[in-house]
């Protein structure tokens, strides 16, 4: 799982691909680059556009900031720039590096180009964000329910305060409706 866990961490995204560089393939491979490189230029017919690419000056510029590599002396500018490979690329190098450390190594990488793609394919959940989610949800849920709930309690304060006015109205009326009236004319009063 080391192992696994090593070559992902080779793998760099250039030009929207998923890439390794010659330096580091040369590595695992356990020669050197130069040798890699010829045995790739004898071969060219076998890595189409697709399956490797020369890197830019400005690519590798800015692959060196995140490495940190910048060291004085010897080799601190190379002469040719590195080659990356594609998935494609690198198990195309192990029919031509056909060596039993080559075939092993190159094993690895492709499962490691799998377990990189599985990862981006289906990313790791993470509980904590999940849960984070969830409560967020919750939260708004309990807003809306006091929201309508406050709108439930002022609807229902205002048709109590209309029924209030409205049982004073009747009740001033049947008040008014129940005082004896002063007879209107010339009617005179009934003796008892």
């Amino acid at each position: 799982m080391e192992q696994l866990e090593v070559i992902q961490s080779k793998i760099y995204d250039i030009r929207g691909c998923k890439v390794m560089l010659d330096f580091d393939l040369a590595e695992m491979y356990g020669t050197e680059t130069k040798y890699l490189k010829r045995s790739v230029k004898n071969n060219l017919k076998r890595f189409p556009s697709d399956f490797m690419f020369e890197l830019t000056k400005d690519e590798w510029d800015s692959l060196r900031c995140n490495f940190s590599t910048l060291n004085g002396g010897r080799g601190q500018h190379p002469k040719y720039m590195p080659y990356a490979f594609t998935e494609l690329g690198v198990s195309m190098l192990s029919s031509v590096l056909n060596s039993d450390l080559a075939i092993e190594v190159n094993i690895n990488i492709m499962r490691a180009f799998v377990a990189v793609r599985q990862l981006l394919l289906n990313p790791p959940t993470d509980p904590v964000r999940e849960l984070q989610s969830e409560v967020k949800e919750l939260k708004e849920y309990i807003e809306e329910v006091f929201a309508d709930y406050n709108d439930i309690n002022d609807d229902t304060r205002m048709q109590l305060e209309l029924i209030n006015q409205t049982l004073a109205e009747l009740q001033a009326q049947k008040a008014l409706a129940d005082k004896p009236r002063n007879p209107i004319g010339f009617v005179t009063p009934k003796k008892k």
